[in-house]
């Protein structure tokens, strides 16, 4: 999987690849916040789901809304349907996430759950 950090992401990127925003990471010392995509090139788009490659998109993004906002349920079903898009670039990532949201419904998260993941100083 091609990962870029917000930073890093131009314009040119993002008019000739589609980019999957995955994990919003924290810089503890400064308080910043920075998102990262995965970068889904040409190649990456097999022929029978070109006319559904916006839909898929669509869900991936709901699926970092519903995130954020804790509906886990959606996350699970968004999650079983996207796993194997795109040639499985983006799978690592929803088999992470969907441990991640297994542990939020066995401990439910604190009510000032921030989504971001604190990197080291």
């Amino acid at each position: 999987m091609n990962i870029l950090f917000e930073t890093e992401v131009t314009k040119d990127i993002a008019e000739k690849y589609i980019l999957l925003e995955l994990d919003t990471f924290l810089k503890t010392q400064s308080g910043d916040k920075v998102r990262s995509f995965c970068v889904i090139t040409n190649e990456s788009i097999p022929l029978q789901e070109i006319a559904v490659m916006k839909k898929n998109q669509e869900l991936h993004e709901n699926l970092i809304k519903n995130y954020r906002l804790r509906n886990w349920d959606f996350c699970e079903e968004a999650i079983s349907h996207l796993v194997g898009k795109w040639k499985a670039e983006a799978d690592s990532f929803y088999q992470i996430l969907g441990k991640r949201i297994q542990k939020y419904k066995g401990q439910p998260v604190p009510v000032d759950w921030d989504y971001s993941i604190p990197l080291p100083s």
